[in-house]
């Protein structure tokens, strides 16, 4: 179905990138192209921090450049506009957080096992990296998130499992989109019961608990959805929850 970064992160941390992979892989570019990566990336890493402490509509371009220590010019080498950026930015969250999920799955052969650890991990990150779950359900219907990243990714797990006979559905798209609409109901749902809990700082273990058992449920009815029986589907959505890698670097 994206750490943009660790889904372990504490709530309201914002999101980072680690510079050490960022790097090594820029050692490998001509020095030039090393620098615009570089300049691109630090723009990009403002922008996430600047939107984790204001909100996606309150930050402007200055904020981002001062923040980046960049030329204020400088930024329209890198990207037409704040919206363009913001839409380089959000892509590489889901794309990179669609490659969690594969690398998290790739030792599993049951497709519903995929799904459902899929759903979990997206609504357990939505919950502990709040800013993140707000660009999920922001974008998470819309056509550039359904078309690529995470949309395909579901599309393929979903194929798969039809393909397989592990799941029975009318219609593939519309179950797809179905189980889109259901897991950011749930990231909704869940961001907005955090904010107006007034004890989550002395309850965050039973806060954790419930979060979990939350996304538990969601993800079994997302299986009844493809499909399987309440009871598989509950069983398969209470395994043992595969661990995330650590994020990749910025673009």
């Amino acid at each position: 179905m994206p750490q943009a970064p660790k889904p372990r992160a504490s709530r309201g941390r914002a999101l980072k990138a680690p510079t050490a992979s960022r790097d090594a892989l820029n050692r490998s570019y001509p020095r030039g192209a090393r620098r615009k990566r570089e300049t691109r990336a630090r723009l990009l890493d403002a922008a996430l921090k600047l939107v984790a402490a204001k909100g996606l509509t309150s930050v402007t371009i200055n904020e981002i450049t001062e923040a980046a220590d960049v030329g204020f010019g400088s930024f329209y080498n890198h990207f037409e506009s704040k919206e363009g950026m913001f839409t380089a930015l959000i892509e590489w969250m889901f794309e990179e957080f669609a490659d969690t999920l594969d690398h998290i799955a790739a030792g599993l052969s049951d497709p519903a096992e995929v799904i459902a650890v899929s759903v979990r991990h997206t609504l357990l990150r939505a919950y502990r990296e709040p800013v993140w779950g707000q660009l999920l359900i922001r974008e998470g219907l819309s056509p550039r998130a359904l078309s690529r990243g995470l949309g395909q990714r579901l599309l393929r797990d979903s194929e798969r499992g039809i393909s397989e006979r592990r799941f029975v559905v009318a219609d593939r798209l519309m179950s797809v989109i179905s189980v889109v609409g259901t897991v950011l109901g749930g990231a909704a749902a869940e961001l907005h019961l955090a904010a107006s809990s007034k004890r989550a700082v002395r309850a965050r273990k039973v806060l954790r608990s419930r979060e979990e058992k939350f996304a538990q449920r969601t993800a079994a009815i997302v299986l009844q959805a493809f499909g399987l029986t309440r009871v598989e589907a509950e069983k398969i959505a209470r395994r043992p929850l595969p661990t995330a890698p650590d994020a990749p670097s910025l673009p």
